[in-house]
C-alpha cells in the first residue's frame, strides 16, 4: 500500500527515484500530469537511497509515494560508460505491483504535454495469461540511432537498424500507430510502461534476472524486456515516449510533430532542471524542448510559493 495512503487507487502511474538529482523532474511530471487533467494519481517508487528530505518534498506536494526493493542482476554486468543502468532494472518492479490493475511507469524526467489517461484503457493481456500472450505489456520502441555516436554503444546502433527510420514514408502514421513490435531490434524503450502487474511475469522476470543472459543486456531493463517477450507487446507511436533527440535535425524529425507529442522524454545530459540550476532559462540549440519543461517549472514554483512551499527542490 502506498504510505500514508489508506484508500489505495486501482490504476496509477508511477516513478522510480532513487536519489534527489531526479527529484525537481519529478515534481514538474507529477505538476504536468494533473494540469492536462489525468484522472489517476502518480505513485513515486522509492528505493532504500532516497533521502528524508526527498520523501519530505514528496509528502509536502501531496505526491503518494511507495517503498520499492532496489533490483539487481544476480550477475552482474558493468555499466561503467552508463551507470545510469544500474537504477533501471528496478523500473521492472511495476510488473509486481499486484494490489493495483493498471500501472504506467514514467521516467521521472518526462514532461506530459497532453492528456494520456487512454492509456490506462489500453487492452493488454490479463494477468492470468502469465506472460504467455501476445500482449504482455505496451511501451514504445527505443530509438536505435545513437545520435551522439557514444563509442560503447553496439555498433549496429545506426539509423538504418532504427524501427522509427521505418515510419519515415508514413509520418502521419507515425502519429497514431508504432512501429511493428517486432520491427528492428524489437526493443521497447523502459521510459514508459503500460503494464497489468502480474506474480507470474514478474516472476519470469525475477528468473531471467538471476541468468547470465543479462551479461549481454546492453541497455539493462529494456533489453530484458525485448528479449523475454520479443515481439509480444503493444508498440506504442513515439507520441507517449518521444524523446528528445527524435525531435533533432537528422535523427527522426521525419516523423516528430510538436502538436502531436503527448510525453515528452528528456533522454541523455543536460537534463532541463542542470540548465535551470546553471542560471539558463533560455533552451539550447538541439533541445529547443527544454523550453517547454521550463515553462511548466515555472509554473510548479509559483503555484508551490503560494502554497508555502520553498525548498531546494
Amino acid at each position: 500500500m502506498t504510505d500514508g495512503n489508506k484508500a489505495r487507487p486501482s490504476k496509477v502511474w508511477t516513478t522510480l527515484i532513487t536519489n534527489t538529482a531526479y527529484l525537481s523532474g519529478l515534481l514538474t511530471l507529477d505538476y504536468s500530469l494533473k494540469k492536462v487533467g489525468s484522472k489517476y494519481p502518480l505513485v513515486a517508487l522509492y528505493t532504500d537511497s532516497f533521502p528524508a528530505e526527498g520523501r519530505k518534498a514528496l509528502d509536502e506536494r501531496g505526491i503518494l509515494k511507495q517503498h520499492v526493493a532496489y533490483l539487481l542482476p544476480s550477475t552482474p554486468r558493468e555499466y561503467t560508460n552508463d551507470p545510469r543502468f544500474y537504477d533501471c532494472w528496478s523500473k521492472l518492479t511495476p510488473f509486481s505491483l499486484v494490489e493495483y490493475d493498471r500501472v504506467v511507469q514514467l521516467d521521472s524526467d518526462m514532461l506530459v504535454l497532453k492528456n494520456m489517461d487512454e492509456l490506462m484503457e489500453l487492452e493488454l493481456d490479463p494477468p492470468s495469461a502469465a506472460g504467455t500472450g501476445n500482449r504482455v505489456f505496451a511501451a514504445s520502441h527505443a530509438c536505435a540511432c545513437n545520435p551522439l555516436k557514444k563509442p560503447h554503444y553496439p555498433s549496429n546502433w545506426i539509423p538504418a537498424n532504427c524501427a522509427y527510420t521505418t515510419q519515415h514514408s508514413t509520418p502521419e502514421i507515425a502519429q497514431t500507430t508504432g512501429p511493428a513490435p517486432d520491427a528492428a531490434f524489437g526493443m521497447p524503450n523502459g521510459g514508459l510502461q503500460v503494464v497489468n502487474p502480474s506474480k507470474e511475469i514478474y516472476d519470469k522476470i525475477v528468473n531471467q534476472l538471476d541468468t547470465s543472459a543479462t551479461l549481454d543486456y546492453d541497455f539493462a531493463d529494456q533489453s530484458l524486456l525485448g528479449d523475454l517477450f520479443h515481439g509480444r507487446w503493444v508498440a506504442l507511436p513515439y507520441i507517449y515516449n518521444a524523446l528528445k533527440t527524435l525531435r533533432w535535425e537528422g535523427v527522426h524529425d521525419a516523423i516528430w510533430r510538436d502538436e502531436s507529442v503527448k510525453n515528452v522524454h528528456y533522454i541523455l545530459s543536460p537534463k532541463p532542471w542542470d540548465e535551470w540550476a546553471d542560471g539558463k532559462t533560455g533552451a539550447t540549440t538541439k533541445d529547443a524542448s527544454h523550453a517547454w519543461w521550463f515553462e511548466m517549472n515555472k509554473e510548479r514554483l509559483k503555484l508551490e510559493e503560494k502554497n508555502g512551499i520553498e525548498d531546494q527542490f
